[in-house]
């Protein structure tokens, strides 16, 4: 990584976000823990919600293993998932109307699954969410032949980013940010985070190519399949 430069004035303040849920299906999983926030310049959070729900489902124990919620506790201490989903969106939907950048680790998965969950409760979707920073799918552009695992818990230690609670959605989502904020420092990233929320919409489509063809020729996919890199909200 280059020496450390000054951030572009669009990335003094960023909302961040981040779902923990009930599986890894964007269209049939349910929202269980969330969080919004906002970091200043060096990092440092300075507003916060956080959110528990009770999915209306039961919580697989392969889901609890990864954040810690189990089926009892979220029936007893959740909200109902209606009202989650409405706030988590409006709550976004306040930070982008401000201007702000909001940073989601595979913002993909966030927020396509938040709008199915908006879908299924009735509650108005955010509409053309943007402009969002994801810092895995700028990893992937900028430092795109580094060998490795590309979770969250990788990236942030190589951008020497501490996450000491990974996979609780309070921790996931500052890490996000400030892996973010550290790799403005790193790379030249556009000048306005209009053009960097366009350039990922196609480094995402690429990204996505690339490992298809990665997974057809060592046999995970299908020919005639192909992973979907529609970003920042699948098709």
């Amino acid at each position: 990584m280059t020496s450390p430069t000054q951030l572009p004035g669009w990335l003094t303040r960023v909302g961040v976000f981040d779902l923990e849920t009930t599986g890894v299906d964007v269209a049939a999983d349910r929202i269980v823990t969330a969080h919004v926030g906002v970091l200043d310049r060096h990092g440092r959070e300075i507003a916060a919600r956080d959110w528990l729900a009770d999915p209306g489902v039961p919580i697989p124990d392969s889901a609890t293993a990864v954040h810690g919620v189990t089926t009892e506790h979220a029936r007893e201490h959740g909200r109902p998932a209606a009202e989650v989903v409405g706030e988590v969106s409006q709550a976004l939907r306040t930070l982008f109307a401000q201007g702000m950048p909001i940073v989601a680790y595979n913002a993909s998965y966030d927020f396509s699954l938040l709008a199915h969950e908006a879908a299924r409760h009735g509650i108005p979707a955010l509409e053309d969410p943007q402009p969002i920073i994801d810092p895995l799918v700028i990893d992937k552009a900028y430092d795109r032949y580094r060998r490795g695992k590309r979770t969250l818990s990788v990236v942030a230690e190589h951008y020497a980013v501490p996450l000491d609670d990974a996979h609780e959605a309070s921790a996931d989502a500052i890490a996000a940010g400030r892996v973010a904020l550290a790799q403005a420092r790193a790379f030249s990233l556009p000048s306005t985070a209009a053009e960097l929320h366009t350039r990922q919409i196609s480094w995402a489509r690429d990204q996505a190519a690339s490992l298809t063809e990665y997974f057809v020729r060592i046999g995970r996919l299908d020919p005639a399949e192909s992973l979907d890199g529609s970003w920042p909200i699948r098709g």
